[in-house]
Formats: structure tokens, C-alpha cells, sequence
């Protein structure tokens, strides 16, 4: 485990990544390439709903610098600039859309052994300004999240988090939208490798007194394949099958069900990325 609690968007994350990652419904091919200067280079092409889109993506570290740059197919460029210890133990993040010149934001994360602070302004007259915190350790962590609105000087949310990390086990209780939600979720690891585990998440909503129930998991079959599958209490199905068909290369194969609704037609994925 790394040192310090991590940060608060880390609490929760390893349930939602295996509830959500890698499940799709269009279909998706990414090939990646990479020169000897360093630059890495990505195409992606999407069709979903029978429209199509695609972006390329380029990718050049130096130094402590990363520079990620992408293009879409309405010519919209997006630029992340990541900086690493200009200050000891930070990292600066800043981004901006084109040409939307008011998307511009600026990130600065700080870690420590026992605490990790982010925050969060957007570039523009009147920021939103988004601050997280905290505290604790690797196996124990207990943090917060509030956006300001300068230009109503109102918070727009405030979220609270708190998680217990073991080597074959995770668990976190999230506190959201402003009070009305309450998420809980718990993930244990089969393997030492940890890409065998079984996941279960509950979330209540007190304004609408709705419960959602999620179990889920994922099994590798082999070095080369994993199987994943998750069900809900109002009977959305989903499953996948990952299979690496070169170093590097993988095929994913996705789709969703409706179990209360079998008239309906299922939601298939496709996506294979390839990369050098």
C-alpha cells in the first residue's frame, strides 16, 4: 500500500471501479503507438446509437512535466498540463478546452504522510472553487469535499467519506449530494494479484427513500482472461469477458440485461485496444 491516506476522491474508488470500469454499451477500437522522442499517440473511434465518433490523443512526459493533448471530431482540443514536485511532495494539474477559453482549470494536490489536500479553481471572472481534505493513514482514512460558487457565494456540494483499507480487503462509507444520499460499499480480494474479488454496494436516497443493492465481481480465468458480472435489486444485469489477445492488446466484450423486462432488447460492447 502507498504511503499517506490518498486522496478523497481515492475513498470508494476500488468498489466503483469494479461496479463500472470496462462495462460499455457501443463499440469502441483504440490502437496506440509510440515514437522514440517519447510521444505516445492514440486514435479512437466510437460508434454508438449508429452516430460515429473518435478523438486522437498524444501523450509526451519530460522531465516532471506531462502534457496530454486530444482532438475530437468537432475539432474541440483538450489540454492537461501535469507537473510533479515543483513544490516538494505536490502536483499541479492545469487543463483547458478550445475553444472554450472558460474551461480553463487550475489543480493543486498536496500529500502527506497523514494528510492529503486538493484544490480546485476554475479560470475564469467568477471561479467555482472545489476543496477536498484528508486525513489518516493507508489502512484508515476520513475526508471532505465542499464547491463554492464565487459568483453566488454558495456551496454547490459538500460530501463526506470515510474508508478502511486492508492487503485483501476494502471498505468506505460516502455521504453525498448535500446529505441526500448515503453510499456503502465493501470489496474483498480472492487472490493475491487481486484481480479475482467480490464487491457489494448499497446506496440509500432520504429524499426519494429509494435503496440500490449492487453485488458484483470479477474472476480471472486465466493470465489472459477475466470475467466480470454484477446485479442490482431492480434487475439490470451486466456482464463482461477481457481477454488479452497480445501483450498489451485487449478485447472486451460487454452487455447489459434486464431481467424484469426480457421483451427488451440487451445492450452488447465491443472494444479492443491496441497498443504497442
Amino acid at each position: 500500500m502507498s504511503k499517506g491516506p490518498g486522496l478523497f476522491s481515492d475513498i470508494g474508488k476500488k468498489a466503483k471501479d469494479l461496479l463500472t470500469r470496462d462495462y460499455i454499451s457501443d463499440q469502441k477500437i483504440s490502437v496506440s503507438t509510440y515514437s522514440d522522442s517519447g510521444v505516445a499517440l492514440t486514435s479512437t473511434a466510437v460508434k454508438k446509437g449508429g452516430l460515429s465518433s473518435g478523438d486522437v490523443a498524444a501523450q509526451y512526459k519530460y522531465n516532471n512535466a506531462l502534457v496530454d493533448v486530444k482532438v475530437d471530431t468537432e475539432s474541440n482540443i483538450s489540454t492537461t498540463i501535469t507537473f510533479t514536485d515543483i513544490v516538494p511532495s505536490t502536483k499541479t494539474i492545469a487543463s483547458v478546452k478550445l475553444p472554450d477559453y472558460n474551461s480553463g482549470k487550475l489543480e493543486v494536490q498536496y500529500f502527506h504522510h497523514h494528510a492529503s489536500f486538493t484544490t480546485t479553481a476554475a479560470l475564469s471572472q467568477s471561479p467555482a472553487v472545489d476543496l477536498s481534505a484528508t486525513i489518516g493513514t493507508p489502512t484508515f482514512a476520513i475526508g471532505a469535499e465542499a464547491g463554492y460558487e464565487t459568483s453566488s457565494g454558495k456551496l454547490t456540494k459538500y460530501t463526506a467519506g470515510i474508508s478502511v483499507t486492508k492487503p485483501d480487503s476494502s471498505a468506505s462509507i460516502i455521504l453525498g449530494d448535500k446529505g441526500d444520499t448515503i453510499r456503502a460499499s465493501y470489496v474483498h480480494y480472492l487472490d493475491l494479484l487481486k484481480k479475482s474479488a467480490a464487491v457489494a454496494e448499497i446506496t440509500r436516497r432520504f429524499s426519494t427513500n429509494e435503496n440500490t443493492f449492487t453485488v458484483g465481481g470479477s474472476c480471472a480465468v486465466d493470465n489472459l482472461t477475466v470475467v466480470k458480472a454484477k446485479l442490482n435489486n431492480h434487475g439490470k444485469l451486466g456482464a463482461l469477458l477481457q481477454h488479452e489477445i497480445m501483450p498489451k492488446s485487449v478485447l472486451t466484450i460487454s452487455s447489459e440485461f434486464d431481467t424484469k423486462a426480457l421483451d427488451k432488447t440487451p445492450r452488447f460492447g465491443l472494444a479492443f485496444a491496441l497498443k504497442p
